[in-house]
């Protein structure tokens, strides 16, 4: 679905292929954030562990889904669903990758891993559920 000129409210809906690209994009953004935290902090011998990286690209990737949120009613179901996608998937990938790689399970890079495949997933759902409810 493209972008489609609400007459209602005069709102742009985004389907879930737009919310996926820029939630990556997102993402993608929060991770070059992080890479320059690093190389500023580097020289002072700081580096930032896995729960910092994905705090900060999990506040990066909020915002397109964030603003799909604020447009209209349907949201509990929506949310929820997004929520429960992105814990499967996250604990699917984390569990997948720590069992393939052991040595990377001391570093929670699984669940980081499992939390970046996770969240574009939310997204889909997230956004397959808010419009499918304006829909009908």
């Amino acid at each position: 679905m493209t972008d489609e000129k609400d007459t209602g409210t005069g709102s742009i809906r985004h389907g879930a292929p737009d919310l996926v690209r820029s939630t990556v994009l997102m993402q993608l953004v929060g991770l070059a954030s992080c890479g320059v935290v690093a190389l500023v902090a580097w020289p002072f011998g700081w580096l930032p562990d896995s729960q910092f990286i994905a705090l900060m690209t999990a506040l990066f990737a909020a915002k397109p889904a964030g603003d799909l949120y604020r447009e209209g009613p349907p949201r509990r179901l929506a949310a929820a669903g997004a929520l429960l996608a992105l814990t499967t998937v996250g604990l699917l990938v984390a569990a997948t990758a720590d069992w393939a790689f052991p040595v990377v399970a001391d570093h929670n890079l699984g669940l980081f891993t499992g939390f970046l495949v996770g969240t574009p997933v939310g997204a889909a759902v997230f956004a397959w559920f808010h419009n499918g409810a304006n829909v009908a």
